[in-house]
């Protein structure tokens, strides 16, 4: 599908770009616009079938968790650290320059076999100038600098130890929270049928109870039996919310379910 826009007063580039855009949003998968809701039963449907895949909602946390790029910065830090080690070097080279500018008395003599000699002076502005290079060994970096090179390797290596650390510890935590969103639907599934049983058979007990059939002890049983079922139900029903928010969090994106 091709959005065109014919107006005299657009200029063609703009059809055409026009065009690229709309193809690259037709195009692109609704769930990671983050903008479409999807309705969700919580009795017919399984949830981790309404969720991204697995190793995407991990990507995703990966991606945007800020200790996997506080590690990541720490790896380019100590890379820059290793280079600036190789070039130490260099700082034993240069090249030195002096410029002198000013007014100058200048004095000279001249003297001939067998006679003093002759002072002269003169005064004069001028520009004096002179350049060379120079180079240093100091015994301390001769020494020192394979050790420094191979503890600046080991912090790199340290470093890319300590964010592939993260990165599996993310992981599982991910797997962990996805996987008690998954037992958290399937028991609250289960406190919402139990709870319905128990609601139908307190309708059947309460009509025998007027009708004489059942004791007022077995009534007053039966009716702690269906509140305490549904205070169950009320607390799976935020365990499973809070499991669903925690994903969310870790994750970083929003799944934009919604259950009645």
């Amino acid at each position: 599908m091709v959005i065109q826009i014919f107006d005299k007063h657009f200029p063609v580039k703009f059809n055409f770009y026009f065009q690229i855009v709309s193809l690259i949003l037709l195009a692109t998968p609704c769930w990671s616009l983050a903008q479409e809701f999807k309705d969700f039963d919580i009795m017919k449907d399984n949830i981790e079938f309404m969720l991204p895949p697995l190793e995407t909602i991990i990507d995703s946390a990966i991606a945007k968790n800020p200790y996997v790029k506080f590690r990541d910065l720490q790896i380019d830090i100590n890379n820059s650290k290793l280079k600036g080690f190789k070039m130490d070097w260099t700082r034993n080279l240069g090249v030195q320059s002096d410029y002198l500018y000013g007014t100058f008395d200048n004095v000279s003599s001249n003297a001939a076999q067998g006679s003093s000699p002759a002072m002269l002076t003169t005064r004069s502005t001028q520009l004096n100038y002179g350049t060379g290079g120079f180079i240093r060994i100091p015994l301390y970096d001769l020494i020192s600098r394979k050790n420094t090179i191979r503890g600046a390797r080991a912090e790199v290596e340290q470093a890319k130890s300590y964010a592939l650390e993260q990165r599996t510890e993310l992981r599982q935590i991910v797997i962990k929270q996805y996987n008690d969103l998954i037992i958290k639907q399937r028991l609250l599934k289960i406190k919402i049928k139990y709870a319905e049983t128990a609601k139908i058979n307190m309708e059947m007990v309460q009509k025998q109870f007027l009708n004489g059939v059942v004791s007022l002890a077995d009534y007053s049983s039966i009716s702690e039996s269906v509140a305490r079922s549904e205070a169950e139900l009320e607390t799976s029903k935020m365990d499973f919310k809070t499991a669903y928010m925690i994903l969310e969090e870790i994750v970083g994106i929003k799944f934009n379910l919604t259950s009645k």
